[in-house]
């Protein structure tokens, strides 16, 4: 999975990257279908703000957080972010493939 952070108003620390490249892992652990993954931190005067978006082969997904401490919005991010991905999952793999054993038994 390819990854890139970069920050509005902020410096992306390695301490940073690190924190959301372990978060990420989780994602990673669930589908490993995840082609890159794009994340935006920017910090408001009250607000810091965290979005990714996730490219998985045939859709994206992006999910956006906003909260007072940026760790605690990357940590709201990644479980929104981990519930789209596992209904994605469940969207792609529980596909019905009964039509084509019936045309198969009906000729």
């Amino acid at each position: 999975m390819n990854l890139s952070v970069s920050g509005h108003h902020l410096e992306v620390t390695p301490a940073i990257r690190g924190y959301v490249q372990t978060k990420l892992e989780r994602i990673k652990r669930h589908f490993d279908h995840v082609i890159d993954a794009h994340v935006i931190l920017s910090v408001g005067k009250l607000r810091q703000k965290a979005e990714v978006t996730l490219h998985v082969r045939g859709k994206d997904l992006h999910c956006e957080c906003e909260e007072d401490d940026l760790y605690a919005a990357i940590d709201l991010l990644t479980d929104k972010l981990d519930r789209q991905v596992m209904k994605h999952k469940g969207k792609v793999y529980d596909t019905p493939h009964d039509a084509l054993k019936r045309q198969e038994l009906g000729s």
